[in-house]
This record gives C-alpha cells, sequence and structure tokens, in this order.
C-alpha cells in the first residue's frame, strides 16, 4: 500500500516474513526472545513493547497477518493504517496470536469492518494474497534486506532495525545533501 505525504514522501508497506515457515518453537524460547523487544521499547518512550505474559500461543507464522492487512487494505483503504497500528498493538503490546484468523478478523472489527464480511472477502483471495506476500519478501530478500523494521529511502538507500530518529535523519540529510551537490 503506497500513501503520500505532502509533496515529498511517499511511503509503502510492505510485506516482510517475520516468520517463513510455518513453525512452533518451544514456548519458553518464544518467551526469551521477545525480551528483545525491550530495546526498542527504551529507545522510544512512545513505542509499547510487552515481553510475552499470556497463556495465548506464539503466532506460528506471520503470512495470515500480511493477507489480512493486505485484505483489508482492499476492503476499506481508509481503514488500512489503523488495521496496521492495531495489527502491531494486538502483537506486540497485547501478546495476541496474530496467525488466528479468528484473532485477525477481531482486529478488523476493531478498526469498523464487518468481522464475517472481512472473513468472506479474505478467504477469496487467500491465495493471490498470499502470493503477492510472499513476492514482496523474496523481492526484498533479493534487496538484501534481512531486518525488521527496514526502510528504503529513495529507493537506494536501506536503513535496516530499529534505528534512533537521530540516526534516521542524518541518514536522510546525508542523501539530500548528495542530490543537492554536497560531499
Amino acid at each position: 500500500m503506497k500513501r503520500r505525504f505532502g509533496d515529498q514522501i511517499d511511503i509503502s508497506w510492505k510485506a516482510f516474513l517475520l516468520r517463513t515457515e510455518t513453525k512452533v518453537t518451544n514456548q519458553e524460547k518464544f518467551v526469551a526472545y521477545t525480551e528483545s523487544w525491550l530495546r526498542p521499547a527504551e529507545a522510544e518512550p512512545g513505542a509499547t513493547f510487552n515481553v510475552w505474559a499470556t497463556e495465548e500461543t506464539q503466532p506460528i507464522s506471520s503470512v495470515p497477518a500480511h493477507v489480512a492487512a493486505k485484505s483489508l487494505a482492499l476492503i476499506d483503504p481508509e481503514a488500512s493504517d489503523a488495521f496496521h497500528h492495531r495489527l502491531l498493538s494486538a502483537y506486540f503490546t497485547e501478546n495476541r496470536t496474530i496467525s488466528d484468523w479468528a484473532v485477525l478478523a477481531d482486529l478488523a472489527a476493531d478498526v469498523g469492518l464487518d468481522r464475517d464480511h472481512f472473513l468472506s472477502l479474505t478467504a477469496e483471495r487467500e491465495r493471490s494474497l498470499a502470493e503477492e506476500v510472499i513476492d514482496e519478501h523474496n523481492d526484498a530478500v533479493q534487496q538484501g534486506i534481512t531486518a525488521v523494521p527496514t526502510m528504503v529511502i529513495d529507493e537506494v538507500l536501506p536503513i535496516q532495525g530499529a534505528q534512533e530518529v537521530d540516526t534516521i535523519s542524518r541518514w536522510i540529510e546525508r542523501l539530500i545533501d548528495r542530490r543537492l551537490g554536497g560531499s
């Protein structure tokens, strides 16, 4: 999905699979992995990350969440950003299993869609949307992208991983300086 902000900035969200295959790992290992979420939480006071502390099982794949997001963008483009944020909150803050279609339907309802309508339309498109998700992931890998998040600025400058705003600002300033003929 592509959004324009002002005259200078376009933002396109693309799928990148955190779990490329359906996989269930030991819950204890998964909880330990989620402790790594505390680093970006410390760097960005406005972000909320919680170590997995519920009885809900961990997501087994990130494909369903990506398919749901793409489907929702087709059904109601205006609700797309809200759904994206709702997905992130459900996973990182509420520790919900976002590979579960019932959870994804609840999240769609949270942003104003009819739950059953969302599930029905998504089921009709699931295969083609999953192929689109996989194609976007493979394209990213071919471009050398290995981390989430990754921002590709001006289609040439990838900034991988959670970075502080100052770091991103410096990269953008360098790119602007080069475009204007600076060093």
